[in-house]
């Protein structure tokens, strides 16, 4: 039996509720975050491209530290845009302003939709945590 842990930060209860899933399960010290998206705790989608990827990021940090992790574990990442062109120059430089630079596999790809409307990018990502022992 694998040690599974359900990782779910106070202010993302209502996604367990609402949709079904947990933000991320740890097992041993990998980290398997949900895709995170640029909402509110209310579940609303934030209009404004940046404030978008802010929350985004910010969302995914907040999983990350409930899971005793940083973005500096992050080891692969999977990023989904909906008008990848158009929006990509501002995800880039919220992204350089927030996470740190060449330190994951990044892979980013192009789709029509996410699961709400709206939304113009989700972040997946797995993580390892660097020194399990000094969080337990």
């Amino acid at each position: 039996m694998t040690d599974r842990e359900l990782i779910v930060p106070p202010a993302m209860q209502r996604i367990v509720e609402r949709a079904g899933y947990v933000p991320a399960v740890k097992v041993g010290a990998t980290v398997f975050c949900a895709g995170q998206v640029g909402r509110t705790a209310d579940l609303e989608v934030i209009a404004d491209p940046e404030a978008q990827f802010l929350a985004c990021w910010e969302n995914l940090r907040v999983v990350l530290e409930a899971a005793g992790c940083g973005f500096e574990d992050v080891v692969d990442m999977t990023t989904y845009h909906v008008q990848m062109s158009t929006h990509m120059p501002v995800f880039r430089e919220v992204k350089n302003r927030v996470f740190p630079r060449g330190t994951c596999a990044w892979t980013s790809i192009g789709v029509s939709e996410l699961a709400h409307p709206g939304l113009l990018v989700e972040i997946k990502c797995v993580a390892v945590q660097r020194n399990p022992a000094a969080n337990a």
